[in-house]
């Protein structure tokens, strides 16, 4: 579906963009893939790599409504990957990752209505169900943004979505580089912040084919959640460095100790399909049904017991040390 067609990545030059644009650049035959992020080294570190035909690089920040607008000529297919992620920055800077997260959201969705653009998907996180830290509730604001935007688009043919999912393995800001850099170090031990600590894993590449596929199955107004393992923290630092002590150091400001991808609060609203969740909108749609017990491609999913939660802790799915280990080495490949 995206032969000849333009794509349009907000904060392409993060860890998910550049996966994003090689697996398109392998898969398709796009008409152009637009980078568009605000870091010029990066964008030219990444022109090294990715200097196809078809590739165009934007420098711009989603607070910017007028440069989005001009990035969205033409656009098709629009992934919103732009965000302030990292929990204690957010908790110390609340004002910036407003006007990023939840700002940008309304410009990006903006400007897509501007443009006709025909799918716009939204990259969420497992902080923003139930969320105690800013950066998650500004997530989950850009999230109900993003499903709204289906009943305020009027007569254009724009469709939005979200997909959420977990910890990204070996992406920027996830643990398992910062546990690698006291490896390298030769560090005395692994700092841990609770030992009962969970959290949903998934490789770069498994999100990144989750996305492609929720633009197939997309109608509108729903959030995407993966099936996907857990780990232990203290698991995967065993699995890194089986010979090293852990020592427990205390959770962050505005850290869980377990994460919540479906809430029980929304079990009314939650369809469960072969390999993902999908949380239908708690809003009515003026334009169409709110059924979201069959996809656009003819999935089926059902509802979930009342009182269901999907979070890291009761998740029947979890990663042995050794399947954790085989699994972050195949995730770098």
């Amino acid at each position: 579906m995206f032969d000849n067609k333009t794509i349009l990545i907000t904060g392409g030059t993060g860890s998910f963009g550049k996966k994003y644009v090689k697996t398109l650049l392998s898969l398709y035959n796009p008409k152009k893939i637009i980078v568009f992020s605000r870091d010029e080294l990066k964008q030219f570190e990444m022109q090294q790599d990715f200097n196809q035909d078809c590739m165009r690089y934007f420098i711009g920040d989603v607070r910017d409504k007028e440069r989005l607008n001009r990035a969205m000529r033409g656009v098709d297919y629009v992934i919103h990957a732009a965000a302030l992620k990292q929990v204690p920055a957010a908790e110390y800077n609340p004002m910036e990752c407003i006007k990023t997260n939840i700002n940008g959201a309304e410009n990006v969705i903006d400007a897509a209505l501007n443009n006709d653009v025909e799918k716009v998907i939204a990259l969420s996180t497992d902080k923003a169900a139930n969320p105690i830290n800013l950066y998650g509730a500004t997530k989950l604001a850009s999230d109900k943004l993003f499903v709204a935007a289906n009943n305020i688009a009027g007569g254009h043919k724009t469709t939005f979505s979200v997909v959420r999912y977990g910890n990204v393995v070996c992406s920027r800001g996830s643990v398992v580089p910062v546990f690698q850099k006291f490896i390298d170090e030769g560090k005395a031990h692994i700092p841990i912040t609770h030992e009962d600590m969970t959290r949903f894993w998934i490789s770069l590449q498994q999100g990144v084919d989750f996305v492609l596929k929720n633009f197939e199955r997309m109608l509108g107004g729903e959030i995407f959640v993966p099936k996907i393992p857990s780990i232990k923290i203290t698991d995967l630092a065993k699995a890194m460095a089986p010979n090293l002590p852990l020592k427990i150091i205390g959770i962050r400001p505005g850290e869980k100790l377990h994460e919540v991808m479906c809430p029980a609060d929304l079990c009314y609203d939650t369809f469960e399909y072969d390999d993902h969740f999908v949380i239908a909108p708690g809003i009515k749609f003026s334009s169409r049904s709110n059924d979201f017990t069959i996809n656009a491609i003819g999935e089926k999913g059902k509802e979930v017991e009342p009182g269901f939660e999907y979070n890291s802790l009761d998740n029947p799915d979890y990663m042995t040390i050794e399947q954790i280990a085989n699994f972050n080495i195949e995730a770098l490949k």
